[in-house]
């Protein structure tokens, strides 16, 4: 089991039939999750693809995250909580600045992704829509507004998916206090 602190992200290889599994272990912790075909960095998780193949915003096991070529990257195949977002991106110092008026804002889950992914040659404007694991952001079926209420996940709840090829992963501990219910904590993960 990994252990990825508050406020803070990392990146790791998975490969094709190994599953990766994110645990909330305190609760009310959102960790946002990238996937890059390796093969091609170019290929990438695609929020705009997914959302429309399976005509709904919240997705569950056994939902397929497609790609921005229309291949399946990852298949949900566990997951306790089932609410996830998949409509906002990643909270970085323009987040924080625009939304929460902070002078000296932290660099936010974009900017812990960027140093992660750095390594693996993807650069910051590669970065896409994240899906945003036990994030609850609820749409207004009338006026399409969206609010970000806390997340549903309790302690020790989990997601598990499923590498359909071999991937680059981005996998942060969420730094905005309203995606985390007020707080910050860590995430864990581990790959089998």
């Amino acid at each position: 089991m990994q252990e990825i602190p508050p406020r803070s992200g990392t990146a790791f290889t998975l490969d094709r039939g190994q599953r990766l599994t994110v645990i909330d272990p305190q609760g009310e912790q959102v960790a946002d999750l990238l996937a890059f075909a390796r093969a091609d960095i170019d290929e990438v998780i695609s929020s705009g693809r997914t959302l429309d193949y399976l005509s709904r915003i919240y997705l569950t096991a056994p939902d397929p995250i497609y790609s921005n070529r229309s291949n399946i990257l990852l298949r949900i195949v566990e997951d306790t909580v089932g609410r996830h977002d998949f409509l906002l991106t990643p909270c970085s110092r323009d987040t924080f600045r625009i939304i929460y008026g902070d002078e000296q804002p932290h660099r936010g889950c974009f900017g812990n992704l960027a140093e992660a992914l750095a390594p693996y040659g993807i650069v910051p404007d590669r970065i896409p829509v994240a899906f945003n694991l036990f994030m609850n952001v609820p749409v207004d079926g009338t006026t399409g507004e969206l609010k970000v209420l806390p997340p549903l996940s309790k302690a020790g709840d989990r997601i598990v998916l499923e590498a359909e090829t071999d991937l680059i992963i981005g996998l942060t501990a969420c730094s905005a206090l309203q995606s985390n219910n007020g707080s910050f904590k860590p995430i864990h993960y581990q790959i089998d």
